[in-house]
Formats: C-alpha cells, sequence, structure tokens
C-alpha cells in the first residue's frame, strides 16, 4: 500500500469512530426510557390472556409499541401519552435541549406510574 491509500484509510477510519459523538445531549436516558415503556407494554399485553389475532397479524405485519398500546383499551392512552412524551424528548434531544427532554422523559415515566 502506498503512503497516499494508508492516510485516506486512516480518515475514512477516523471519521466513521467519531459518528457516535452526534448523540444528542440525552440519548441515553431516551433509550432507558424507551425500554422501560417497551416492557411495560409487553407485559400489560400478555397479562390479559390469548385475544383473537387482528388481520395486521395475519397478514404477517410486526407490531410497534404503538399498535400494541392502541390495543390495550383505556391503559393504552397511558401507553400513548408515555409514547408521544418520548416523541418529544427525541425532538428536544435533537435541538440540545436538555430541560425539556429530561422534562418530557420524567413526564412519560409519570405516565407509566398511573
Amino acid at each position: 500500500m502506498t503512503h497516499a491509500v494508508k492516510r485516506y484509510a486512516s480518515i475514512v477510519a477516523l471519521l466513521l469512530a467519531t459518528s457516535p459523538a452526534y448523540a444528542g445531549p440525552c440519548a441515553q436516558a431516551i433509550a432507558g426510557v424507551q425500554a422501560e415503556v417497551d416492557a411495560a407494554i409487553e407485559n400489560h399485553a400478555g397479562s390479559d390472556g390469548w385475544k383473537p389475532e387482528s388481520l395486521k397479524a395475519l397478514r404477517s405485519h410486526q407490531p410497534t409499541p404503538r399498535s400494541l398500546a392502541a390495543s390495550e383499551g383505556s391503559d393504552g392512552e397511558l401507553f400513548a401519552y408515555a409514547l408521544d412524551a418520548l416523541d418529544r424528548a427525541r425532538a428536544a434531544d435533537r435541538a440540545a435541549d436538555s430541560a425539556t427532554c429530561h422534562q418530557e422523559l420524567a413526564n412519560a415515566r409519570t405516565a407509566l406510574r398511573r
């Protein structure tokens, strides 16, 4: 390999290694709360026993946290609120607004405790 090729390969490797630095101020906190919300939805979905499959399930559509929350009736409204708070937290994170991000994460956690 020539020195120029090695130099370009080193530059590319450094650029790829720095990409995680673009994460927002509360990206890890968002991931943690998302895991809490997902676990709460999964636990609640499994607590009601067996239900007939929906048409989407029969067509091999994969469930999302929102579709599971929507199928949970009145508790689904709390889950939907928590998911909406997570969306607002992600928007605040992209805008580097740490205070709003953490407030929305607190709102999501509060919704899960109800």
